[in-house]
């Protein structure tokens, strides 16, 4: 059995009976992000993320791992936005030494895969993990956490009110801290 199926028993999440929202989706399936050049990115994505990937179009391709939910790779050449660490994609690994082995390859490909920056592994959110910025300026997470913790996050439900103010100016602050 794969550790994949290990750690998610039951990977569907049945949406609420009860939902009041206009639009009714029966699962949110995908998401985007740009690159410069298809060709590098997969290559990077395939060797050094170890995401599946294939070229569903002339000007994209989808990658995936793990679950089925994928992302749009959709090549923009040098209009491609670069992003902040707050926007990332996470890739969870199975232990921190894993964290650890993967901080240190991105340090040792650094240039192969073109890695724009690695940032330093970090206990925080409740898991171990690093991030890094890749040729595309797309952000990534590769974190370690004990258990699934999609489920933890929705299981709890709300743990502040709506009301609750959000600290801009931290998260400003923790987004430059990064970066730099």
């Amino acid at each position: 059995m794969s550790h994949t199926r290990e750690m998610i028993v039951d990977g569907i999440v049945d949406p609420a009976p009860d939902r009041k929202s206009i639009i009714k989706p029966y699962v949110m399936s995908h998401g985007t992000l740009e690159c410069r050049n298809l060709k590098d990115s997969r290559r990077f994505y395939e060797e050094f993320l170890g995401l599946e990937c294939a070229r569903h179009a002339i000007p994209a391709m989808v990658i995936r791992c793990g679950l089925k939910f994928h992302i749009v790779c959709v090549e923009v050449g040098d209009n491609v936005h670069p992003l902040n660490v707050l926007n990332h994609w996470g890739v969870d690994v199975e232990s921190r030494e894993k964290v650890d082995e993967a901080y240190e390859n991105a340090l040792k490909y650094k240039d192969e895969y073109k890695i724009r920056q690695v940032l330093k592994p970090v206990s925080q959110h409740g898991v171990y993990s690093f991030y890094l910025e890749d040729l595309d300026h797309n952000w990534w997470e590769v974190q370690n956490v004990a258990g699934f913790q999609h489920e933890d996050m929705f299981d709890f439900g709300d743990r502040f009110s709506m009301d609750d103010g959000t600290q801009v100016g931290e998260l400003k602050e923790l987004a430059i801290k990064n970066s730099s």
